[in-house]
């Protein structure tokens, strides 16, 4: 009568990593200011789609487009990735950074040993500088108002 428990087979899935509809998806988050991008990555022939428009058309500067790009030149895999993006909060330099961070997230849960790549060219870190509080007294955060002698 004695019965043998096998231990259970682990259930959970590595964290990052979605498989829906026959694609695996590799997540990343990645925040900048008050933006929030969270960033989907499978193989695929380069396509890069943010809220649902093509890169080209979401942002206008040369800037925040070479800018989101880093990650997946430095990593060689430029082209060969699919990036869909879902992001909201701030402005465009924000949302920029934002998918910057992510996506370098994402690629490390794709392949660990680009970790150390993604760590030298700053897309992992966290950019904290945030907007300063409005003071009272103030018109913003350090500018006063107009101060007159007569």
């Amino acid at each position: 009568m004695s019965e043998t428990i096998s231990p259970a087979e682990p259930t959970t899935k590595p964290r990052g990593i979605i498989n829906a509809g026959g694609r695996t998806y590799y997540l990343g988050t990645g925040r900048r200011k008050k933006s929030v991008a969270r960033v989907r990555l499978a193989a695929g022939q380069g396509k890069f789609i943010i809220n649902d428009r093509p890169l080209d058309s979401y942002f206008t500067e040369t800037r925040d487009r070479t800018m989101v790009h880093a990650p997946l030149v430095s990593a060689n895999l430029a082209g060969t990735m699919d990036v869909l993006v879902n992001v909201h909060g701030g402005g465009h330099t924000g949302q920029s950074g934002a998918i910057l961070q992510g996506l370098g997230r994402a690629l490390t849960v794709y392949d660990a040993t680009l970790r150390k790549s993604m760590q030298d060219g700053g897309f992992l870190t966290r950019d904290s500088r945030m907007k300063e509080r409005k003071k009272y007294g103030l018109r913003g955060a350090r500018r006063a108002y107009q101060f007159s002698k007569r």
